[in-house]
């Protein structure tokens, strides 16, 4: 049975020269024509929904394709697009919030936590058969939602400085009341009294603000990984796609098996599994959710691998999603590259290669600054370094 998969992506707003992040979403919006395009709390942001599809290689041509719309508008303006957690240069502000009431309401209850708000996610969907489903499901993914996280992190940066951390952006979002791990419930009845009590309390106004690092959906009957960096590597998103899809099913298959769907109710081993991964990235430890103790990176995703292999085999995902892990782990988180890159040259050639992957390009080597972009994408034309780098059968292209 096919299991639909769909994506959404916070792309961050930059002007091209100086590098930094800039409240102009709303151009990019009025060239762009709206459809398949929306505003967030912050002006220098803009999300894209991908259509719903059956294969990672779809996925990806339809990520790729959003990405090159993406660039020729901004381009046209003198702007860039990134696909990170956060960029590395960017002010606080609280006059640069949308103008829309929710989002100023927001901004009003919120206040600092909202205009620190720079951040951006990618977040994936995944088809299951009904609501009850899709609670139940959560429990069962959520200890393998950090390794997930590892392999998106690409925020290393706040304001201009290092903060030591592969995905500051987890930092950042875990200051929200609802964000963190879903927990676990019984049905979908007693999860939907869960959160009505919530926005009863008065702390959140409505279930859009239900930030957990999965939810089931509230319009689609999917289940929604939240606890993803945006991801300068398409490749990336396609990988975490992949994985999460492996979960999905793996749970659902359970759940019909008749597993106890249930945990043992102590999440503070997940919560410090999450900071882990938002700490180490790549490059550290994790916290293995078989063992619940640290392992290296590498050695806790070729694990979930293992374990999910039945479920990616009976997607047809295995050898893509192998291909694309060795890859990840070969290359290094994305805020291992960006943090080499500023080493090496400075923040803004950091900057140059968070935009350049976003676009799908490779690096113009010998240069502190990548070259200027022409008005459209550059590379159109050239097939997707997701094809080139296909290898394996079964792998995307």
């Amino acid at each position: 049975m096919t299991v639909r998969i769909g994506a959404e992506e916070e792309f961050h707003v930059l002007d091209v020269e100086s590098g930094r992040l800039v409240p102009r979403a709303d151009t990019l919006l009025g060239r762009l024509g709206g459809a398949g395009f929306s505003r967030e709390l912050q002006q220098s942001a803009v999300e894209s929904n991908s259509r719903v599809h059956d294969t990672l290689d779809t996925l990806f041509a339809d990520l790729s394709a959003t990405r090159r719309r993406l660039d020729a508008a901004a381009s046209s303006f003198g702007l860039a697009v990134v696909a990170a957690g956060t960029v590395p240069l960017a002010r606080v502000t609280s006059r640069d919030v949308t103008a829309d009431p929710r989002f100023r309401r927001m901004a009003d209850d919120y206040r600092r936590v909202a205009d620190e708000q720079l951040i951006c996610s990618a977040q994936i969907h995944v088809d299951v058969p009904d609501r009850d489903t899709a609670v139940r499901a959560m429990c069962l993914v959520s200890p393998w939602l950090p390794p997930l996280l590892a392999l998106s992190a690409s925020s290393p940066y706040w304001l201009g400085s290092d903060t030591g951390y592969a995905s500051w952006r987890t930092m950042l979002w875990q200051r929200w009341p609802t964000a963190g791990p879903a927990g676990c419930y019984g049905s979908a009845a007693e999860y939907d009294a869960a959160m009505a009590e919530l926005i009863d309390s008065g702390v959140i106004t409505d279930t859009g603000m239900l930030y957990h690092d999965v939810r089931p959906s509230d319009h689609q009957r999917t289940l929604e990984l939240r606890i993803c960096d945006a991801c300068p590597r398409t490749e990336t998103v396609a990988l975490v796609a992949g994985l999460f899809r492996a979960l999905v099913r793996d749970a659902r298959d359970r759940l019909e098996q008749g597993a106890d769907h249930r945990c043992d109710g102590h999440h503070e081993w997940l919560r410090a599994a999450t900071w882990r991964a938002a700490r180490s990235g790549l490059e550290g430890g994790l916290v293995d959710p078989e063992t619940r103790r640290g392992a290296p990176a590498p050695v806790v995703l070729r694990g979930m691998l293992h374990r999910l292999r039945p479920a990616l085999e009976a997607s047809g995902d295995f050898d893509t999603v192998r291909t694309l892990l060795e890859e990840a782990l070969a290359a290094g988180s994305a805020a291992h590259r960006l943090r080499r890159a500023a080493r090496d040259e400075d923040l803004l050639a950091g900057v140059d290669m968070l935009v350049a992957e976003t676009r799908g390009d490779p690096p113009v080597p010998g240069s502190r600054r990548r070259a200027p972009r022409p008005a459209g994408p550059r590379g159109a034309g050239r097939a997707p370094a997701y094809v080139h780098s296909a290898t394996t059968p079964g792998t995307p292209g």
